[in-house]
């Protein structure tokens, strides 16, 4: 002998009461609200990072106290490219970061001549850089070691970069720099 059960009621539309439709509206509504916070939430801590800029290094880039989004993720799927804009532990004081643009990756020979960048003997194009932020001053010939990055602030008559303390190894840089948020003037992608 064969058993059914029974099947549970249909609960049916939401009662078609005023009040009562405008209640599961609330709660549709707040469910909607939670459910976009919790998103956002894991995408601030997993993805990207609010970060403030301090100094004047990245000039006319990004200027001092200019708040940017920095993607946390992306290098777990790309590599460091010559030219982003990376944000990474300070190689001697591994308590502050620092924020510059890569010039040259692994395997690169780096040189400057009264200023102007040279990597693998060609001159580089840096359409960033204003002439009253450039300098004069040469830099010998190196060759950026496996695992790290020679990187340089586009202000450079006023940036501590490479060329004063070396190469940042490939494990210090945690994001690049995608898009700037504050002041609401400078809003957009981070070039």
């Amino acid at each position: 002998m064969m058993m059914h059960e029974e099947n549970a009621p249909d609960p049916g539309p939401p009662p078609q009461g005023r009040g009562s439709r405008l209640a599961f509206e609330i709660k549709s509504w707040f469910r909607d609200i939670f459910s976009a916070f919790a998103i956002a939430i894991f995408i601030v801590i997993f993805v990207v990072q609010p970060v403030k800029v301090e100094g004047t290094s990245m000039q006319p880039q990004l200027v001092d106290q200019e708040r940017i989004f920095v993607n946390r993720f992306i290098y777990r799927f790309k590599d460091i490219s010559r030219g982003d804009v990376v944000v990474f532990w300070y190689p001697k004081d591994r308590s502050k970061s620092f924020i510059k643009r890569v010039v040259g990756i692994p395997g690169d020979t780096v040189e400057i001549l009264s200023g102007t960048v040279f990597v693998n003997n060609v001159r580089m194009d840096e359409p960033y850089l204003v002439p009253e932020f450039r300098d004069d001053k040469s830099f010998r010939p190196v060759v950026v070691p496996p695992g790290r990055y020679f990187v340089l602030g586009d202000h450079r008559n006023s940036s501590n970069d490479s060329r004063s303390w070396g190469f940042v190894s490939q494990d210090l840089i945690y994001g690049k720099a995608v898009f700037s948020y504050w002041p609401v003037s400078r809003l957009g992608p981070v070039e």
